[in-house]
């Protein structure tokens, strides 16, 4: 889920991102995981408060007195860590309000893929996105209650939780509910999955989509990730899925590069080939 700001914003977030990891560091889970959703909270009154996201990152004060503001807006009302975070957010300089919103997001994800790693389930967490990404697509009616904004936002996440039960991390739960709260035109089954890629980041791995008409076995799964890791000169992480109308094959994708070795892609290709 890269995001896409002007040279400023990037720079600001940048910085504040490297304080904001030495800040997890000595965290408990369960402290990161407070901590992300606190950022999550913080996020969403940004988003409905637009004076306040201004006053938040308006270039013509000093990053002292939008400080001051944050901590007679925040304080007492969230963590010393969160507000230690903010702090750092709004004294940076943003090219534009929107972008402030933007970091304090991407923080707040971070934080809880941070209590993942902490609880040695970032792998089960990436897993359980990608799964969900999978249904939204698969179910375009679960897909329109979950985004429709003229249901309250806590009646969507009711039906979420539903949805989810108790099969899910705590982490992947609260991902997954703020897409819900403040899905802010995004297509929530595409959000998914740019969350388990952004898991898979925390791990400096990427992702291959791997679509097959027959499941694969665990060798053959560790050998193509084994040949993929050695293609790419990095380690990959595999999401596979069935898909029985390939016929036979698999299709591979990584990033925007696709390997269409399905007895379908064979078949298309085949026809192109022929003169009409």
């Amino acid at each position: 889920m890269a995001l896409v700001l002007a040279a400023t914003s990037r720079e600001a977030l940048d910085a504040v991102s490297t304080s904001f990891e030495q800040r997890l560091a000595p965290l408990a889970a369960g402290d990161r995981q407070k901590l992300g959703e606190e950022l999550y909270a913080v996020t969403r009154l940004l988003v409905a408060e637009r004076a306040l996201r201004r006053a938040f990152s308006d270039p013509a004060t000093s990053g002292e007195q939008r400080a001051s503001l944050a901590s007679s807006v925040l304080g007492g009302k969230v963590s010393a860590a969160t507000l230690d975070t903010v702090t750092d957010l709004v004294e940076a300089r943003w090219s534009h309000p929107i972008d402030l919103v933007e970091g304090t997001e991407s923080l707040a994800r971070t934080a809880l893929l941070a209590a993942a790693e902490k609880q040695r389930a970032l792998d089960d967490v990436e897993d359980q996105l990608f799964r969900f990404g999978r249904i939204l697509e698969r179910e375009p009616e679960l897909t329109t209650l979950l985004a429709d904004t003229d249901v309250p936002a806590d009646k969507r996440v009711e039906l979420l939780d539903a949805v989810l039960g108790t099969k899910v991390y705590p982490v992947t739960s609260a991902l997954l509910r703020d897409l819900v709260r403040t899905p802010r035109a995004r297509h929530l089954d595409v959000a998914a999955e740019e969350l388990a890629e952004l898991a898979a980041a925390r791990r400096s791995r990427s992702v291959a989509y791997v679509r097959t008409a027959v499941a694969l076995t665990a060798a053959q799964e560790q050998q193509l990730t084994a040949s993929l890791t050695r293609i790419y000169g990095r380690e990959i992480a595999l999401q596979t899925e069935l898909d029985e109308s390939l016929l036979g094959g698999m299709v591979i994708r990584v990033g925007d590069e696709v390997i269409d070795g399905s007895v379908s892609g064979k078949l298309a290709a085949a026809r192109r080939a022929i003169p009409s």
